[in-house]
């Protein structure tokens, strides 16, 4: 049934209010039954399908009759007092759960009156209205407007419920007066307003739990345009900006039909949670995807993500249009400029740029893009005028992707990505006009496309275009400090505009179904031929999508000091310039996935694979000498530092004669130098705890030199938990004289940074203390985050004999003391752990353990079983109910 089928709730029928009588006992408990019957009826009509905006009319219209009824019966017919409606409920609409807000304007606060007033507002109470009010009277409201741009706001919306009708002239007076708020002064407090408003959102719209109301793209960005619309040019809605010359009638449906799926999420909404909640939450996603009916088409295309792709989309073209029509708005008051000519077919008038021939774009098409490039060499140009822009939007609309296959077109396009790190912001602007999803099509296709998942911060869109945004930082002489490596490979790329094109590819065929990386690759080839780019180019940028995620997996999930991880790894990169695209390919995409996992631990680690792999190449990626040379060079290092430093090098090797030969294999030499350096000044006591704050891999390195014995790697991961610290990478050696040889990297699990000299000191102090006791160390109970609930997957594990050992790699969700548990269960099947690589993917952990029995042999298939089906009932979806 479609909606302009299903018939709304009738408007209530009340008797009429005997003025001044108040509202009796059984009188409340009937408009309590009312509006209890009222809300259920409109609530059933949104299930059958009946429109949100035309429910939320209806709900306002009805709840206006029944405020009114109230007011007769508490104030009678009064002529110096009047009920304003203001916010949604002055422009007419109700959502399920909206604030019903109201202003009382009295000429006269007599102490009679206010008594009336109160019973009034207590009895929208009693019977069910949650109101806000404020009684004023003029003069009072003409202050308060003047000082604050949102109190004038609320007064444009205004609309009289019952009283007095003759102060709807002064409300009129107060926001008609000429030196209230004029429009300069009133466009620049809503640009201020809307600026502080999205930055709270991360300014943009593209957040996993956004926020339909106030967020970027949100319904309060169609009132805002509204109210600068109403203020500035005498056009309230978006049909008279139409008239005025400031739409289109294409932008005004789409704003139009954005709103209305808005509306319509934003009801649901409310009804699902049962409150005025604004946020689409984990909590309520799913749900809410199966009240509107979206279903799962594959474990690539759920229905949930199709729904929130809705949200995205309708945002996006929200958040496009109003950032557009707000320029608009500033052009129009910004004196009149002369005109410069710019080439053949641009004017330049001040700060903005306008075609010379209207019919421009109709005639030439690559001029959409010509102008884009135009507004790059035009140094102190902001934009384009009001009438190129809608210009542009028009023939973008128009042409649609026949552009794509218009020749001009994309030789212009391959012109302007020739520019390097600069094109990207004219991409970034192509996109609000859509004219970079007509040019590429498939990036159409992701446009609002989300991942249900807690790695992925921003729809496919927004992430691709945030990682183009990092690429161009690696040209900016200002990020040196920041990314000092990534700045001087950036330096050496010869043609940046390879780099620009494999960001763009990288993740264009998410959501198809299939292995997103083959596909891109697919689409990359098909596109760099139709640029008509030479075959080594093309090629260049096919590998770099296919392999986007390589440095990042071999860098998080192998052992990056190992000779033979680094050669294979080299020799699948094949050269050093492809090496260094996916060096800052793969640090741009990793920021751009969400900000928080970029860290100094992975920079370190990054910058680490890359030197290691340059040096391969540079010997022809042949294998490095063997281990015992390997072992002996990491020696030679690490003594000269300690010497430097002053220790007695007799002693520093009486003390290596008990170091396993494997740890010279595993540590850097810096590493070597500082454990020997705790141990020599230790002078024998035990255990040993030392903590450098920042060590040279990047993280806060805990190095513990113990006793050996069953359950040690258990207790300091559980008091590693305990204070909240994150393990990154552990390395568990033991000597031959029975010393455990336990190495961490740490970060702060809040922060994800390393540890203060503060906190390293109580780390040291907290874990001596501990582990001096002989009492095993219990990680604590924690609750697990609202976010983390929504994301619990069965554990994933392998194992894989190697090496006289066996390989464990778990893939499972992420929760508190994740780490402590699993060691825990390891405990208590006498198994122990000889390395551990730790990698947390939003809400997805994938760990790899080393382990043996405690006769130091591979696990059995039996003990494999026994571990497996442990780890399974301890941290599987299950046990959050246990």
């Amino acid at each position: 049934m479609t909606s302009s089928a299903v018939s709304l709730p009738p408007l209530p029928r009340l008797p009429v209010a005997v003025p001044r009588s108040g509202v009796s006992t059984d009188a409340r408990s009937a408009l309590r039954q009312l509006v209890g019957d009222l809300d259920r009826a409109i609530a059933l009509a949104f299930r059958d399908g009946a429109d949100a905006t035309a429910l939320a009319q209806r709900r306002g219209e009805s709840v206006t009759r029944i405020v009114a009824h109230v007011w007769m019966a508490c104030l009678g017919e009064v002529n110096d007092a009047a009920l304003f409606a203001i916010g949604g409920f002055g422009r007419g609409l109700l959502f399920p759960y909206s604030d019903i807000d109201l202003l009382a304007l009295v000429q006269h606060a007599d102490p009679s009156r206010l008594r009336a007033l109160e019973q009034c507002f207590a009895t929208f109470w009693d019977i069910g209205l949650k109101v806000g009010h404020a009684v004023r009277d003029p003069a009072q409201c003409k202050s308060l407007a003047a000082a604050d741009a949102s109190v004038f706001t609320s007064l444009l919306d205004a609309r009289r419920l019952a009283g007095d009708p003759a102060l709807d002239a002064n409300l009129r007076a107060i926001v008609e007066a000429p030196d209230m708020w004029p429009p300069g002064a009133y466009l620049q407090a809503r640009l201020a307003e809307r600026n502080a408003r999205h930055a709270r959102y991360d300014d943009t719209a593209y957040n996993l739990e956004p926020n339909l109301k106030d967020g970027p793209g949100g319904l309060r960005m169609l009132d805002s345009l509204r109210w600068l619309g109403k203020r500035l040019a005498h056009a309230p809605d978006f049909p008279d900006m139409v008239t005025e010359g400031l739409l289109d009638p294409a932008e005004c449906d789409t704003l139009l039909h954005a709103e209305a799926t808005l509306r319509r999420y934003r009801f649901a909404l409310h009804l699902e949670a049962g409150r005025p909640e604004e946020r689409l939450l984990f909590d309520y996603q799913r749900a809410l995807a199966a009240r509107l009916g979206f279903e799962d088409e594959h474990e690539k295309n759920l229905g949930v993500e199709q729904f929130m792709q809705g949200y995205y989309r309708a945002a996006s073209q929200v958040e496009r249009l109003g950032m557009q029509i707000a320029e608009r708005f500033v052009e129009m008051l910004e004196p009149p400029s002369e005109p410069q000519a710019v080439g053949e077919d641009f004017i330049r008038y001040g700060v903005r740029i306008a075609v010379r021939d209207p019919d421009l774009f109709t005639h030439r098409p690559a001029a959409l893009v010509d102008i884009f490039i135009a507004r790059l060499d035009q140094k102190g140009v902001i934009g384009f005028t009001a009438d190129t822009m809608r210009r542009v939007h028009q023939a973008t609309a128009a042409m649609g992707t026949q552009l794509a296959d218009d020749r001009q077109v994309i030789a212009s396009f391959l012109q302007l990505l020739r520019h390097g790190a600069p094109a990207v912001d004219a991409l970034w602007r192509m996109n609000r006009h859509g004219l970079l999803a007509a040019i590429l099509p498939a990036f159409g296709k992701v446009f609002g496309r989300m991942q249900y998942d807690l790695f992925h911060v921003y729809t496919v869109d927004e992430h691709t275009l945030r990682v183009l945004r990092n690429v161009a930082r690696f040209a900016d002489p200002a990020t040196q400090a920041e990314f000092p490596l990534a700045c001087e490979v950036w330096s050496t790329l010869p043609k940046p505009e390879i780099l620009l094109l494999a960001a763009l590819f990288h993740d264009i065929a998410k959501g198809r179904g299939g292995d997103h990386s083959v596909l891109g690759e697919e689409d990359a080839r098909a596109f760099g031929k139709k640029l008509g780019l030479p075959d080594e180019d093309i090629e260049r940028i096919a590998w770099l999508v296919r392999w986007h995620l390589l440095m990042s997996t071999t860098a998080q999930r192998q052992d990056i000091t190992d000779p033979d991880v680094v050669h294979r790894f080299a020799e699948l990169v094949g050269g050093r310039e492809r090496l260094g695209q996916l060096y800052l390919l793969t640090i741009a995409d990793i920021i751009g996935t969400s900000p928080r996992l970029w860290n100094a631990w992975k920079d370190r680690l990054l910058a680490d694979l890359y030197t290691a792999t340059r040096y391969a190449l540079r010997r022809d990626a042949k294998p490095s000498s063997g281990a015992a040379a390997r072992a002996q060079a990491c020696r030679e290092q690490a003594m000269a530092m300690l010497v430097a430093e002053g220790n007695d090098q007799t002693a520093v090797a009486q003390l290596w004669d008990s170091f396993p030969m494997v740890s010279f294999l595993r540590h850097r030499s810096e590493q070597i130098a500082w454990q020997t350096s705790q141990i020599l000044h230790g002078q024998g006591k035990l255990p040993l705890i030392a903590v450098n704050p920042l060590s040279v891999r990047g993280g806060t390195e805990l190095f513990v030199y113990a006793p050996d014995r069953d359950g040690l790697f258990a207790n300091v991961t559980a008091m590693l938990d305990r204070l909240h610290f994150s393990v990154m990478e552990a390395r568990v050696l033991s000597s031959p004289d029975g010393k455990a040889m336990d190495t961490f990297l740490l970060l702060e699990a809040e922060t994800q940074k390393p540890a203060s000299h503060e906190r390293a000191e109580e780390l040291q102090q907290r874990l001596h203390r501990a582990l001096s006791q002989s009492a095993p160390i219990m990680p604590p109970r924690r609750s697990m985050s609202r976010h983390l609930k929504h994301f619990q997957m069965t554990p994933r594990i392998d194992f894989k004999q190697s090496d006289g050992r066996t390989q464990m790699a778990l893939v499972c969700s992420d929760r508190p003391g994740l780490l402590a548990a699993v060691t825990q269960v390891m405990m208590a099947c006498e198994v122990r752990v000889h390395d551990a690589r730790i990698a947390t993917f939003g809400e997805r952990v994938e760990d790899f353990f080393q382990l043996t029995d405690r006769r130091n042999a591979p696990l059995s298939e039996t003990q494999q079983q026994r571990l497996w089906q442990a780890l399974r009932e301890r941290i599987g979806p299950q046990s959050l109910s246990a």
